[in-house]
């Protein structure tokens, strides 16, 4: 049986290791003991707990890091956080694609890799891509990439390139991504109906770190927004609001397959069918809490983007895009653009292969679950 990781040990770490005492609030301490609870109950390997114990600890140590830095300089919590764009969806719809494009923009401003994991002291907007901590992990990534080149036909990412909202919304111990990496059912359904009030005002607090002395208009993706857009227009009600559109089916295969890849890291021995059963279940929620978003607040409150229009004519409909934002397509941020693409074809690092079928599911037993969606809209069809 292997030893159960206990909070009040890895925060006393997090405050070893950062030499800080003080957290802005206790808010995160509901989330981290329901994910304990759960993980300790699944009683992981000790690879698992090898891989987990110091993430737990740099997300703890992160905001120690986040707190001190804001306390030393107040002024800038009440610095706006204007009109940001959320980018959201099911899972592997495309946001990805999205984001790295919208932060070709000069004029946009996006958290980025490197930033997110090392966010003190915060950049500059000069040394935002070439910042010491940058280049050491673009250097660390390359190794990697070097090692094992499939790797990056699952995901594009970079030190360089715009990240998840999950890796600072994380040090509220409220997402999705630490559901991911064990089988835990139970800290998923406390996350689901959990308040998320005191994420979103976190996740303001640490972009308003991040835009400390390199401002912009921000853009930010997690497809899992879409599961909370109430809370989220709380803390920005000037939000903006993109959902990425693709085949459903082929979204799921991907999803599942994702997912199975952190399962295998982290050593959970969870079968392939409840991956399968697990997605299933936080694709409908992801549709369904969109659309009672849209019932509830109008249609024109969020801005439709496909992925199919995207891979076909990426440039066209990012120009679609920024005029539904009410944003100014230049001839600067088209060819920001056209570099980025040029430099990241589709499947530049090889094609990610998946079916629905090695997840225990088919087309058959989705179908229902997707109905109302599918009713709703008209998404094209892959393969």
């Amino acid at each position: 049986m292997t030893e159960a990781l206990v909070a009040e040990e890895l925060i006393e770490q997090a405050r070893q290791e950062t030499g800080l005492e003080h957290f802005d609030s206790d808010s995160f301490r509901e989330g981290l003991d329901v994910y304990l609870a759960d993980l300790n109950a699944g009683q992981p390997t000790a690879g698992a707990l090898q891989r987990l114990r110091p993430n737990i600890v740099q997300l703890l140590a992160n905001r120690l890091r986040t707190t001190d830095y804001l306390e030393q300089r107040p002024e800038l919590l009440e610095r706006p956080v204007e009109r940001p764009v959320f980018v959201f969806g099911i899972p592997r719809t495309g946001t990805t694609l999205l984001s790295n494009l919208l932060a070709t923009d000069p004029a946009r401003r996006s958290p980025l890799t490197w930033e997110i994991e090392t966010p003190v002291p915060p950049p500059t907007r000069e040394m935002l891509y070439t910042d010491p901590r940058a280049l050491e992990l673009l250097e660390f990534e390359r190794q990697m990439l070097e090692a094992r080149p499939e790797m990056g036909k699952y995901y594009r990412s970079s030190a360089i390139y715009p990240n998840e909202c999950v890796f600072f919304m994380a040090h509220d111990f409220k997402t999705l991504m630490l559901e991911s990496r064990c089988s835990m059912l139970t800290y998923r359904d406390w996350l689901l109906e959990a308040d998320m009030t005191s994420a979103y005002e976190y996740h303001k607090r640490f972009l308003q770190l991040l835009q400390a002395d390199a401002p912009g208009n921000w853009n930010l993706k997690m497809p899992s927004h879409a599961l909370f857009l109430e809370t989220l227009l709380k803390v920005y009600p000037d939000a903006r609001l993109v959902w990425t559109h693709r085949d459903p089916y082929a979204a799921l295969g991907s999803f599942c397959s994702i997912i199975s890849l952190s399962h295998r890291g982290f050593e959970t021995g969870a079968t392939p069918e409840w991956i399968g059963d697990n997605c299933l279940y936080q694709l409908q929620q992801h549709v369904d809490r969109i659309m009672d978003f849209r019932e509830k607040f109008g249609e024109d409150r969020i801005i439709d983007v496909h992925y199919a229009n995207m891979t076909e004519d990426p440039v066209g409909s990012m120009r679609e895009l920024y005029a539904g934002l009410g944003d100014e397509f230049t001839p600067e941020v088209e060819q920001g653009m056209r570099d980025w693409l040029d430099d990241n074809p589709q499947n530049k690092f090889g094609k990610h292969e998946y079916k629905l079928a090695e997840f225990g599911l088919s087309v058959e037993r989705v179908a229902p679950v997707l109905e109302r969606y599918q009713d709703k809209y008209t998404v094209r069809a892959e393969g």
